[in-house]
C-alpha cells in the first residue's frame, strides 16, 4: 500500500490525516467497550450452535418430523427480521446501549420459555423471543462498535462481534456434548435454558460499565458527554477533537459551538426522510453503499454457512460418521475452527484491509463447497465407507467455515462503517433483515433441498452462489480500512474506487 495523503473532511472542513494502522497508540478502553457490546453476539451464536444438537433430542422427545425440525431451526431467522426492522429506529431513539440491554432481556425470556416448553408449540413461542434478541443484538452492537472505535482499530474491534458469535457457537456445541448424556427430556432443556445466565450477566455489565456511543449522544445534543467519551476512546486528544468536530458538523451543529448541551433539529435524530434517502432519492454514494451492504448480507447466507453450522451433525452423518459422540466431537471441531480463523481476521482487517480478505474468503469458500459437494456425492453413491472420502468431507467442512470466518463473516459487522451517521442504524437494519430472511430460507429448506437434489447437489448450488459472490465483491467492494468514520462514504459512488481509495 502506498502512503495516504491528508484528506479534507467533507463535513467539517478540517484537514484530517488518515490514521496509519501500522503506527498507532494502544488504547484499551474502546476495546473494553466493544468487547462488552459484542458479548450480545455470544448469545446469538450460542442459540445457533446449541440448536444443531438440541434439535436431534427434541425430535426424539416430541416425535416431530424433519419438516418440523426445519421450521424449528429456521423460524428464528424470520422472527429476527421483525426485530431487525424495528431495531434501527429503536437504536436511534433509546440509544445503542439500551438496545443491547433490550436484546439481552429478549434472550432471558426466550431461554426460560424454551427450557420449560411442554410441547412443540410452546417451544416455538420461546423461539420468538430468542429471535427478537438475535434481530436486535448484532445490529446495535455493530453500530455501537463502529461509533466508539478510533479509525486505527475499527476493523479489529468490529470483528470482535464475529469472534464472540463463534465463541457462542462453540459453547453451544460443547453444551450439546456436555448435556447429551442426560435423559432425552432433560438434556435439550438444559442446553437451551442455560442461556439465561450469560444474558443476565450481559445486561448488568452494559448498564454498569459501558458508556453510550458518542455519535448518538451528539444526535441528542449531549455534546459535553460525547466529548468525554471521545477523549477516552481516541488514540490521542487531537484525534478526539477531530472526531468531535466531524460528528458535530454531520449532525448540523456549527463547529464553533462549544456548549455542552445543544438543541439538535428533530430531523437529524429521527427523521422520516431516512428511508427516502436510502431508497427513493439516494445519492450515488448511498446507492452504492446499499447495493454493497445488501449484497454482502445476501451472499453471507445464500452460500449455505448457516446450513453447515446448524446441520453439521447431519452432514457428518452423510459423510460416513455414524457414532453420535463422534458427530458431536466433529461439530465441536467446526466451532474451534471458526473461532481460530476469526481471531486471525481481527489482526488482518486493520493490516491488509477489508477487500483482500473478502475476496480470499469467498474464493476459498467456492472451492471448499465444490469439493464438499463432490465428496458427499461420492459417499452417497458408494456402498462402502471410504476413509479418504470421509476425510475429504470433514476437511472441506472445516475449510469452508475457516474461509468464511477470515473475511465474509466479520464484514457483516464491519459494514456498518459504510453508512453516514444519520443513515447508519436504519441502513444496517436493512442489511440484517436481508441476512435473516435469506438465512431463514436456507435453514428451513436445507433438509428438503437435500432430499430433492441430494446433499451433494445442495452444496454444488451453494458453490455456484459463492462464485457469483466473488464476481460481485470484485466489482463493487472498495477498501475502507484506516479511514476516519465520517470520511468512509467518500470512497463510494462510482466503480473507479480503486484509483481513489488508496492512491
Amino acid at each position: 500500500m502506498g502512503s495516504r495523503k491528508d484528506e479534507i473532511s467533507p463535513t467539517s472542513g478540517l484537514q484530517i490525516p488518515l490514521i496509519n494502522p501500522h503506527n498507532r497508540k494502544t488504547n484499551h478502553f474502546p476495546f473494553l467497550c466493544s468487547l462488552i457490546a459484542s458479548m450480545a453476539s455470544i448469545l446469538a451464536g450460542y442459540d445457533i450452535g446449541v440448536m444443531s444438537g438440541a434439535a436431534i433430542f427434541i425430535k426424539d422427545d416430541f416425535k416431530i418430523s424433519d419438516v418440523q425440525v426445519e421450521v424449528l431451526v429456521g423460524i428464528i431467522n424470520l422472527y429476527s427480521i421483525l426485530a431487525a426492522a424495528a431495531a434501527g429506529r429503536t437504536s436511534d431513539r433509546i440509544g445503542r446501549r439500551y438496545t443491547i440491554v433490550l436484546a439481552a432481556g429478549f434472550f432471558v425470556v426466550g431461554a426460560i420459555l424454551m427450557g420449560f416448553a411442554p410441547n412443540y408449540a410452546f417451544l416455538m413461542f420461546g423461539r420468538f423471543f430468542a429471535g427478537a434478541g438475535i434481530g436486535c443484538a448484532p445490529l446495535a452492537a455493530s453500530v455501537y462498535t463502529a461509533e466508539i472505535s478510533p479509525a486505527s482499530s475499527r476493523g479489529s474491534l468490529s470483528t470482535l462481534q464475529e469472534v464472540l458469535i463463534n465463541l457462542g457457537i462453540l459453547l453451544g456445541y460443547v453444551s450439546n456434548y456436555a448435556f447429551s448424556k442426560l435423559p432425552i427430556h432433560l438434556g435439550w432443556r438444559f442446553m437451551l435454558g442455560i442461556g439465561l445466565v450469560p444474558s443476565l450477566f450481559l445486561a448488568v455489565l452494559v448498564i454498569l460499565v459501558m458508556p453510550e456511543s458518542p455519535r448518538w449522544l451528539i444526535m441528542q445534543g449531549r455534546v459535553g458527554e460525547a466529548k468525554q467519551v471521545l477523549i477516552k476512546t481516541s488514540d490521542s486528544i487531537e484525534e478526539s477533537l477531530h472526531r468531535l468536530a466531524d460528528i458535530k458538523s454531520a449532525v448540523g451543529i456549527p463547529p464553533t459551538c462549544e456548549n455542552d448541551i445543544v438543541h439538535v433539529p428533530k430531523l437529524s435524530i429521527h427523521g422520516s426522510s431516512i428511508w427516502k434517502e436510502l431508497f427513493l432519492h439516494p445519492t450515488p454514494a448511498v446507492r452504492h453503499i446499499i447495493i454493497t451492504v445488501v449484497g454482502l448480507h445476501f451472499f453471507l447466507e445464500s452460500t449455505g454457512t448457516d446450513a453447515v453450522l446448524l446441520y453439521s451433525p447431519r452432514i457428518f452423518e452423510k459423510a460416513g460418521i455414524t457414532s453420535p459422540d463422534q458427530k458431536l466431537v466433529a461439530t465441536v471441531g467446526v466451532g474451534l475452527t471458526k473461532t481460530l480463523f476469526v481471531l486471525m481476521a481481527t489482526v488482518l482487517l486493520d493490516r491488509i484491509g477489508r477487500r483482500p480478505l473478502v475476496l480470499t474468503s469467498i474464493a476459498g469458500q467456492t472451492i471448499s463447497l465444490m469439493v464438499l459437494g463432490t465428496g458427499l456425492t461420492i459417499m452417497e453413491k458408494s456402498e462402502e465407507r471410504m476413509r479418504w472420502a470421509v476425510g475429504m468431507c470433514i476437511a472441506t467442512v472445516l475449510s469452508d467455515v475457516a474461509f468464511y470466518s477470515i473475511g465474509m463473516g466479520p464484514m457483516a459487522f464491519v459494514s456498518s462503517e459504510f453508512f453516514s451517521l444519520k443513515l447508519r442504524a436504519q441502513g444496517m437494519s436493512v442489511g440484517v433483515m436481508v441476512n435473516r430472511l435469506v438465512g431463514a430460507i436456507v435453514t428451513m429448506t436445507f433438509l428438503s433441498l437435500s432430499s430433492a437434489i441430494t446433499i451433494g447437489g445442495a452444496f454444488f448450488l451453494y458453490a455456484g452462489t459463492a462464485l457469483l459472490a466473488l464476481v460481485f465483491f470484485y466489482v463493487v467492494l472498495p477498501e475502507t480500512y484506516g479511514m476516519n468514520l465520517e470520511n468512509v462514504e467518500g470512497v463510494f459512488g462510482n466503480l473507479t474506487w480503486k484509483f481513489s481509495a488508496n492512491e
